[in-house]
């Protein structure tokens, strides 16, 4: 995703929400301060991604429930992206919400009950390569192999932990068996091990249930 902004621009952002009167009042608010430029809107996940891949903008703000991808597959998708705004989820303060669009990617979180400025505030140091989340200890999360893979790593691990092979892998995720090695490569960094065995034993250290192993 992209980096720092230059402080002596504007912020450009990108919104996207369901609903069609929220967009809009989100909208007049960014075009009314003067740190941000408001480059474009979408009111589904792929119009969203669709912009963003062909305007890049540093900053999206989402709604987490977005049709028909939904934020967390969103943020995912944009993750392997290497011009993709940094993003803010503006959902709901309930539940493990906070904490879900962390682990999936996200660098920033604004409740929607929250006043206006704090939704601004949050874009503005986002921008600026803050994480800014709710009462979440960011560097705990962060430090958190598990919370640093994807879906699809995952849900390898799991495989993994199943004595799979690396052909009955390939079979399994429809991929080559080159891809399957790219990928066990990738989730040993990620995991700082060197070998299967050690990435097995990792798996039931951390004790990875079925909805945290599902495949994307």
């Amino acid at each position: 995703m992209q980096g720092v902004k230059d402080s002596s621009a504007p912020i450009t952002v990108a919104l996207a929400d369901r609903n069609m009167l929220v967009l809009s009042a989100m909208s007049e608010i960014f075009d009314r301060d003067p740190r941000f430029s408001l480059v474009a809107t979408a009111s589904t996940a792929e119009d969203f991604l669709g912009t963003v891949m062909r305007v890049p903008v540093q900053i999206g703000i989402i709604d987490w429930n977005l049709p028909a991808l939904g934020g967390q597959k969103l943020i995912e998708v944009l993750r392997d992206q290497a011009n993709a705004p940094r993003v803010v989820v503006y959902g709901e303060d309930t539940g493990d919400l906070p904490r879900q669009a962390l682990a999936a990617g996200a660098a920033g979180f604004a409740p929607r009950n929250g006043p206006v400025e704090g939704l601004l505030d949050t874009g503005a140091s986002v921008a600026t390569g803050q994480m800014v989340f709710p009462f979440l200890d960011v560097r705990e999360l962060q430090n958190d192999p598990i919370h640093q893979l994807t879906k699809r790593e995952k849900a390898l691990l799991e495989a993994l932990s199943r004595g799979l092979s690396n052909r009955q892998l390939a079979a399994e995720f429809e991929i080559s068996a080159n891809t399957v090695k790219f990928h066990l490569s990738n989730l040993y960094e990620k995991l700082s091990v060197t070998s299967r065995t050690q990435a097995v034993a990792f798996f039931f250290a951390a004790k990875i249930g079925p909805s945290d192993s599902g495949r994307s």
